[in-house]
C-alpha cells in the first residue's frame, strides 16, 4: 500500500505568510505608483492653471491706459482699460465743451464706447499728471472727461462741457472704461483670486471696499497672502513694468506651486 503524502501545518503556515509578504508589498508598489500618477497629475494641473491666470492678467495689463496702473503690494492691481484709441481735431482746452472733434474710432470701439455699461470716458495724454487724477473724474479742468454720451460721424458728446490739462504731441485721445482690479483676500485664511469691474473710480481700493461690487472668481485654490503686484514705473532706459507671483495649493495637501511673471507696459499711450 502507497504511503500518502502532503503538506504539513508549519509548511501552509509558512506559505500563507510568504503569500501575505508579497501581497503586501505589491499593493504598496501599486498603491505608491497610483499616487505618484495622481500628484503628478496635481502638479501638471496647477502647472496650467497657473499659466492660464498670468496669460490672463498680462493680456489685460497690455490693453491698459499705462499710466493708469497702479498696485498695492499685498492688496490689488487695478488698472483703466483702453476701449479704443485715435486722434482729436479739435480739443476743449481753452475753454469748457460738451462736443468736439475726432477721427473716427474703428467699429470695436465704437460699439464698446457706445455701451451705457462702460460708462466710457475720454483720456488725453496724462503725462506729469499724479496718477490718483486719472481716478478722479470730477477733476475739472483735467486729463479725463465726463462721460461719453455718444461718438457719431466724428463727434464726441460729453455728458457735461469739460477742459482738458494737457494736449497730445501727436494728438491721441484714448476711451477708457471703468476700473478693474485683481485682489485677494487678505484674511490669512481665502484662497480666491477675484476679479473686480464695473465698480466707480475712487483711491486705491482694497479687497473689502470691493467686496460688494461685481466680480469673477479666477482661482479658488491660491495660497493664502501669496499674492504680489509690484508696479516699476517706465524710465528712459525701459519701458513700465508689472511684476506680480502667486502661490496654488493642492486640494488635499499642502503642496504648493509658485507662479511668477513679469509684463512690459507700454511708455507711452
Amino acid at each position: 500500500m502507497l504511503r500518502q503524502r502532503g503538506f504539513t501545518l508549519v509548511e501552509l503556515v509558512m506559505v500563507i505568510v510568504l503569500l501575505g509578504i508579497v501581497a503586501t508589498i505589491s499593493t504598496q508598489f501599486v498603491s505608491l505608483s497610483v499616487r505618484g500618477a495622481i500628484d503628478l497629475g496635481d502638479r501638471q494641473q496647477r502647472a496650467l492653471q497657473g499659466v492660464v491666470i498670468s496669460e490672463q492678467i498680462t493680456r489685460e495689463i497690455r490693453e491698459a491706459f499705462p499710466l493708469s496702473v497702479r498696485a498695492e503690494p499685498l492688496g490689488c492691481l487695478e488698472w483703466l482699460p483702453i476701449l479704443g484709441g485715435t486722434t482729436y481735431e479739435s480739443l476743449p482746452f481753452d475753454e469748457e465743451k460738451t462736443t468736439f472733434s475726432i477721427t473716427s474710432f474703428s467699429d470695436d470701439a465704437r460699439e464698446a464706447i457706445n455701451d451705457d455699461d462702460q460708462e466710457a470716458r475720454l483720456v488725453v495724454y496724462g503725462y506729469g499728471v499724479p496718477k490718483n487724477e486719472l481716478y478722479n473724474y470730477d477733476s475739472d479742468p483735467g486729463p479725463v472727461s465726463p462721460k461719453v454720451i455718444s461718438i457719431n460721424d466724428g463727434k464726441v458728446t460729453l455728458s457735461s462741457g469739460h477742459r482738458f490739462t494737457q494736449r497730445s504731441p501727436q494728438k491721441r485721445i484714448y476711451a477708457i472704461g471703468q476700473p478693474i482690479s485683481i485682489c485677494q483676500k487678505q484674511n490669512g485664511v481665502s484662497k480666491r483670486l477675484v476679479r473686480f469691474s464695473a465698480y466707480p473710480a475712487t483711491t486705491q481700493p482694497s479687497f473689502r471696499d470691493l467686496s460688494s461690487e461685481e466680480s469673477g472668481v479666477m482661482s479658488a485654490n491660491l495660497w493664502p497672502d501669496s499674492l504680489r503686484f509690484n508696479v516699476r514705473p517706465a524710465s528712459l532706459q525701459r519701458s513700465a513694468l508689472v511684476d506680480f507671483a502667486f502661490e496654488l495649493v493642492a486640494p488635499n495637501s499642502d503642496e504648493r506651486t509658485r507662479v511668477s511673471q513679469e509684463v512690459q507696459i507700454r511708455n507711452v499711450p
